[in-house]
């Protein structure tokens, strides 16, 4: 009985060694496919250490290959003959099973990698309130969503020929004993040993639990290089640390947890005694600089960053727009500017309370369809007089907009596709910003009644799949980009996310000119809801292979207005989405107007900038999760993260947790 079993055990172990085997391929094509390597040529150690540390650290998934195999298969095939018989084909069949699960995983990988330029991360958290829809037609029309499941055929019957042929090799005949005491001493032996085998390779090369392979322990020489550290983590165990990091911890904490952590970033001592904790955030304004203009209009643009616009890339012509708006003598920018969020919720849903939303996906709480906070813009902007109304180029499904932005204080929401004419060209996200914009600009102008109003227009063109017949409206490479290397004009996949940028950014700005034609003393404020990948790198564009952090992340802003001028904005050079509120204020407010703001106006010196995900100061830029800074003028060197900042990131995710768990403290109740 036990000959069987010790027959089945040597096939659970060449079992156990096909998943590695897959794992590494799939880390070696990822590096291939995204890793910034020319040659390995020095750099072996490194790619070493980098292998041999993902080898171990999959194996606290792979390991259990050998587990349910030897469980479920052997065991019982020692009792069995016929279970013993077609032990190979069971098994096979249940590799497959999990090596379908480690090909989905991977390819999910590189199509996040793709869109995020990061492996799995606490983003995917916020993926299930996502447009479906959407998500479907990015992977099929983007991503080759029809031949990813097409390839499920060809590579589970490549490695169900490769694993039969590898089952098919000898084994180890059992050996003979003259005593029975001898042939136990040996199966003993041999059960310890594979359960002591199993737990060292569960362990990742080690027996003790605490030795764990995990993130902090990657080797230095490995976790210098960002890509390369992100690179050793196997796709499961990605998932398994984002399922393990869930986005509400924050909700879970109690006052007394929060409060010392919040503690550095109250202005006031006794902020804990009061009915509403950001009454302690009270600013006076010091007078207008400008006059009050009758039309404010806040244009939040879909994925539109900084980088397009800077000089290296001026031969892409991508955002001569964005340029022509700049170059007025009225506009005030910063081209080291940090959005709010990672991806378009939790920007907008900051922008429009004055917290950071910190993943807590404020927009989705029911609490915050009811009522909302002192802090938000349309609330404040009507203490001063103005009626606020929110304009998108999707539907207000998305994100809950439709009971969110009443609550948030808006005066009116319109979506797109319920204003637009029925037929309008849309992808998924939105109808086709010109129609939008378009539209919207007519209905403006239909409903003016001469009283100060807030227009906040929120595009959506500039997002995958890039589906938008971009030449019907203009976009000729060869005639856009004549100076632009031949690479990058002729790789259609590039050009199709090129020319959707180019289409949102003439859009955007014809729209801009053409509200500034009919109402000359608007104030216009534009910026990205976050920065998204638009450079052709993998053409080689300025010689590079990829972005610098300050590329990746650096959102778009400018504001214009025909009285502004430089001196205005205490010479800052820096800034982020949080300061525009009390910007905002302060230009136009008369003195002792009394306003909430967390952070400070641009009108002020801005020293730093903290998110939940960045920071940013005069030199340097950094990522919190990455523990990654670079100087924001794209030189070679690096800082490390400033203690005060991290505390300061904790802080205000802390005090979002706080206002999350506390709704009584939503004093403004919704418009009726």
């Amino acid at each position: 009985m036990f000959e069987l079993f010790y027959y089945g055990l040597q096939q659970d172990l060449k079992l156990l060694c096909v998943a590695p085997v897959l794992c590494l391929l799939f880390r070696a094509v990822f590096i291939a496919l995204y890793g910034p390597y020319h040659s390995l040529s020095g750099q072996w150690r490194k790619f070493y250490h980098c292998f041999r540390y993902g080898f171990w650290w999959g194996m606290d998934w792979n390991a259990y290959v050998l587990a349910v195999s030897a469980a479920f298969v052997s065991l019982p095939g020692a009792f069995f003959p016929a279970w013993f018989e077609a032990g190979d084909t069971i098994r096979v069949r249940g590799l497959l099973v999990y090596l379908a699960v480690l090909y989905t995983a991977f390819v999910g990988k590189l199509i996040y990698y793709y869109h995020y330029r990061d492996i799995y991360n606490k983003l995917l958290w916020l993926g299930r309130n996502a447009d479906k829809k959407n998500l479907l037609d990015i992977f099929f029309r983007q991503n080759h969503g029809a031949l990813i499941l097409l390839g499920y055929i060809p590579f589970l019957a490549a490695c169900s020929f490769l694993t039969r042929l590898w089952l098919a090799t000898p084994v180890l005949s059992y050996p003979a004993f003259d005593s029975d005491l001898a042939r136990y001493g040996f199966n003993a032996v041999v059960v310890v040993a594979v359960v002591i085998f199993f737990y060292f390779c569960r362990f990742g090369g080690t027996l003790k639990h605490a030795d764990k392979p995990e993130w902090d322990e990657i080797p230095e020489i490995v976790k210098q290089d960002v890509f390369l550290a992100k690179a050793t983590v196997d796709d499961l165990v990605a998932l398994e640390m984002v399922w393990q990091r869930p986005l509400s911890d924050l909700l879970r904490h109690s006052d007394e947890e929060a409060a010392p952590v919040i503690d550095p970033v109250m202005p006031l001592p006794d902020w804990r005694a009061r009915p509403q904790p950001l009454d302690a955030f009270a600013r006076t304004a010091a007078g207008a600089r400008i006059p009050a203009p009758r039309h404010v209009f806040f244009l939040l643009a879909e994925s539109y960053g900084q980088a397009p616009l800077d000089e290296p890339y001026a031969s892409l012509h991508l955002a001569d727009g964005g340029k022509r708006f700049l170059a007025d003598p009225h506009t005030f920018t910063l081209r080291h500017f940090l959005s709010a969020g990672l991806i378009s919720q939790p920007s907008l849903t900051s922008l429009l309370l004055g917290i950071y939303d910190a993943g807590l996906e404020f927009n989705e709480s029911e609490a915050f369809w009811k009522a909302g906070l002192p802090t938000s813009l349309p609330v404040q902007m009507k203490a001063l007089g103005y009626r606020s109304v929110f304009w998108y180029g999707g539907g207000l499904n998305w994100g809950s907009l439709q009971h969110f932005l009443p609550a948030a204080g808006f005066d009116a929401a319109y979506g797109a596709p319920d204003f637009c004419p029925e037929k309008a060209p849309r992808t998924w996200l939105g109808v086709y910003d010109h129609v939008f914009l378009e539209e919207a600009g007519r209905r403006i102008r239909q409903t003016d009644d001469g009283r100060p109003v807030l227009h906040l227009l929120y595009t959506t063109s500039y997002h995958g799949p890039y589906t938008i017949p971009v030449r019907e409206y203009g976009y000729v490479p060869e005639t856009v980009m004549p100076e632009a290397p031949a690479a990058v004009r002729q790789d259609r996949t590039v050009q199709k996310r090129l020319g959707t940028y180019w289409y949102a950014d003439q859009a955007l700005f014809r729209f801009i000119g053409e509200m500034a034609a009919l109402y000359p003393d608007s104030l216009f404020l534009v910026t990205g809801d976050h920065a998204m990948r638009v450079l052709p790198f993998e053409c080689g564009i300025n010689g590079k292979d990829g972005p610098d952090l300050r590329e990746r992340i650096a959102d778009f802003f400018a504001i214009r207005h025909p009285a502004l001028r430089p001196e205005m904005f205490a010479q800052n050079t820096i800034g982020g989405h949080m300061n525009l509120l009390p910007t905002l204020i302060e230009l136009i407010a008369p003195a002792g107007f009394r306003y909430l703001s967390l952070f400070p106006p641009l009108t002020e010196k801005i020293g730093h900038v903290v998110t939940p995900h960045h920071w940013l100061t005069g030199t340097h830029i950094g990522a919190f999760d990455d523990d990654e800074c670079q100087p924001i003028d794209g030189a070679a060197g690096r800082v490390a993260t400033p203690p005060e900042f991290l505390a300061e990131r904790d802080a205000w995710c802390e005090l979002s947790g706080w206002i999350g768990r506390h709704p009584e403290t939503l004093t403004v109740r919704r418009q009726t």
